[in-house]
């Protein structure tokens, strides 16, 4: 398929989407017991699709060609908000160019954990001029991942976050499988051990749908361990072999996870494919998919 035929069916894909009611979830956090639980019935909303954005390393193997055309293409499938993950040799206040002439929001960008241990007054600086709200650690190496290296990590993240929110972006975390190992000797899990040594107001948890589901984990139960610290989510689909979907395709109950929303705090809904075979048709389907939910 050329360029301008899956341009084309992007477009279609865009049309066909029912339209809906935007809301948001913000006003939920401090609303009165029924209002939450009328916003929580399935049936009653559907993803506001000014708050959808797409994680670029789906993309990453066409912007690194075609940065201005591909994200023209991520515009005209219909997403509002962008993460980014890295520059591609651009500069911030080129990305924040780009972005503002397509009508492109930059919610959130991920930082690596050498940058956040290292310089990360230039990283704060590069997300404020790009637009961003939050600021992500989207991995950390094996090396670390002991219950004494996740000890560190979270009074590292609590130093970041409060580095992050003195220049008013929100620090985070995003998850893999990983972080829900459990160490047997200590009985303790990762996961916990960082989300409870972090201070909830200068480290949000940007939740992976995929990376929790295949760590054994229930969306649902992290949001009732750690309410509204789930700002963000990756919403990823897990296919029944264990590979990547394209979201409303796979195995992952997103109306059941979406429908307790509120409680988790998710305000922004991040679509990732991390293998795409058609980046732009992955992310095209995957947004048509989102919209179409009820919950």
């Amino acid at each position: 398929m050329d360029g301008r035929q899956g341009l084309d069916r992007r477009g279609f894909l865009r049309a066909a989407v029912t339209s809906s009611v935007a809301l948001g979830v913000g006003g939920a956090l401090g609303a009165p017991a029924l209002a939450q639980e009328q916003q929580e019935r399935p049936g009653f909303r559907r993803v506001p699709p000014e708050r959808i954005g797409v994680q670029l390393y789906s993309l990453r193997s066409i912007l690194a060609t075609d940065l201005e055309g591909t994200l023209a293409a991520v515009a005209e499938i219909g997403y509002a908000e962008v993460e980014l993950a890295g520059l591609y040799g651009r500069s911030a206040a080129e990305w924040r160019v780009l972005l503002d002439g397509l009508g492109l929001r930059a919610v959130s960008g991920h930082t690596g954990l050498d940058v956040i241990r290292g310089d990360f007054p230039a990283a704060i600086n590069d997300a404020l001029i790009v637009g961003q709200r939050y600021i992500i650690c989207p991995w950390v190496p094996p090396e670390v991942r002991t219950i004494e290296g996740y000890e560190a990590l979270a009074r590292d993240f609590n130093a970041a976050g409060a580095l992050a929110r003195s220049a008013g972006l929100q620090f985070g975390y995003h998850n893999h499988d990983f972080d829900f190992d459990f160490v047997v000797e200590e009985e303790r899990r990762l996961y916990d051990v960082l989300a409870q040594g972090t201070d909830r107001s200068l480290v949000d948890l940007q939740l992976d749908l995929y990376w929790a589901v295949v760590g054994e984990q229930d969306p649902v139960e992290l949001f009732t361990r750690y309410p509204r610290r789930f700002s963000t989510v990756h919403v990823k689909d897990r296919a029944e072999d264990g590979s990547f979907a394209d979201v409303g395709e796979g195995t992952i109950d997103f109306e059941r996870i979406f429908a307790r929303r509120a409680l988790g705090g998710i305000q922004h809904y991040i679509v990732e494919h991390d293998q795409p075979e058609d980046p732009l048709d992955n992310i095209a389907d995957s947004y048509a998919n989102l919209r179409r939910l009820r919950f």
